[in-house]
């Protein structure tokens, strides 16, 4: 069973080898975890998941080989017709009536009652206080009310359930949606290249082992802190249409500080131009020149804009085509210039991939640069730190 476990995630495209087989064996034969189900469900999905982006797909491929595994009444879908679970009325109680409502028990009574309901039931309830239905006081089903029970269906009202039984869905977990600050971490590791640099302060135990053993006295070695030597420029758009994407923003801004030593950031609006600036309060007294920034930072940075891209294609195209001051220069120009200075550049933008052809200045940002706007979804923006690892700069 467990090749079969390891053909089947391999299939899924999650990266299953021989030696993280032999670990999870080794594991389970050395009693790390308790002798359960679910304790053999978070081992091996600590073992095979190197990416949070696959998940969902463990989680399928965990199903379909150890199906039944879990629970009898695990998150498979549930097999309850569904005119049975469809809320004409809820019930509303006042709290006198709740207080006489009793509880059927512990979990094993209550998991052991809904089976045999299961088997017993044969139509429609509504309003009831025993079969699966909806609008009443039975512990099973929902829009009704019990001290506990399992919610089937519908959406939760009392915060009252020990178990919801339904559909399994995942969203944030997929490679398709939004990250966050965790999620965006990881993505942008991919984008490492370490170096040691700075002062030699700290211990090279290695090398002082090996030292001490050939001179045959204490020959301590030091070395310099080991780091991410990637260089990175981060340009923020923000205000107007960039409102709705702030957390994101944020999100992003903050697992970027945290992954880069070398990085420096400054904000724009709509499109890049003569000026930049790195404090939104004093954004017209304390700008950077665009210029400055092409001049002091070396060939061998890195390019991220950040932005939704939206805004009058003017604003690209023509001097004076600011929303906010009189360009001497159109936008195009300036971020033709940074592409031309560094090579490693890309765009990353928060509106879903879809909607870009419904915008011309997204289409005419993305040919400016060659194509290389990436969605800010975990997929988009591992494709983008792929673009920026495989230039040279």
């Amino acid at each position: 069973m467990f090749f079969d476990f390891t053909d089947e995630l391999r299939a899924a495209g999650i990266g299953a080898s021989f030696k993280e087989h032999l670990t999870l064996l080794e594991a389970l034969d050395r009693d790390v975890i308790e002798q359960t189900p679910e304790a053999f469900y978070y081992l091996a999905r600590a073992t095979f998941v190197k990416d949070e982006g696959m998940l969902d797909r463990f989680d399928q491929v965990f199903n379909k080989v150890f199906k039944g595994l879990l629970s009898d009444y695990g998150q498979n879908p549930v097999d309850i017709p569904e005119d049975w679970l469809k809320a004409v009325a809820e019930k509303f109680l006042s709290e006198e009536e709740m207080a006489k409502i009793e509880s059927l028990g512990d979990w094993d009574e209550i998991m052991d009652t809904l089976k045999k309901r299961l088997e017993e039931q044969e139509k429609r309830h509504e309003g009831g206080n025993k079969w699966i239905g909806t609008g009443g006081t039975s512990p099973f089903g929902h829009s009704g009310y019990n001290p506990e029970g399992v919610r089937i269906g519908g959406e939760s009202k009392h915060k009252r359930a020990v178990k919801v039984w339904e559909k399994r869905e995942f969203r944030n977990l997929d490679n398709t949606k939004e990250l966050g600050t965790r999620n965006i971490k990881m993505a942008l590791r991919r984008l490492r290249r370490f170096a040691r640099e700075g002062a030699q302060d700290q211990l090279d135990i290695d090398a002082t082992i090996e030292g001490t053993a050939k001179q045959g006295w204490l020959d301590i070695h030091m070395r310099a802190e080991r780091r991410n030597a990637v260089k990175l420029l981060l340009f923020l758009d923000i205000g107007g249409s960039m409102d709705p994407f702030v957390k994101m923003m944020e999100e992003l801004f903050s697992a970027a500080t945290s992954e880069f030593k070398n990085m420096e950031f400054f904000y724009f609006h709509n499109c890049l131009y003569e000026g930049v600036w790195k404090d939104n309060k004093r954004r017209w007294a304390d700008r950077t020149k665009t210029w400055d920034i092409l001049h002091k930072y070396g060939h061998d940075y890195k390019v991220i804009f950040v932005g939704d891209a939206a805004m009058s294609p003017y604003e690209i195209t023509h001097p004076g085509g600011s929303v906010e001051h009189m360009n001497e220069e159109a936008g195009a120009v300036w971020l033709q210039r940074v592409a031309n200075t560094y090579p490693a550049t890309v765009w990353l933008n928060p509106v879903p991939e879809k909607q870009w052809g419904y915008s011309q200045s997204t289409k005419m940002i993305q040919q400016l640069l060659n194509d290389r706007m990436y969605s800010l979804t975990l997929d988009g923006l591992d494709d983008a730190m792929r673009e920026l690892s495989r230039k040279v700069g």
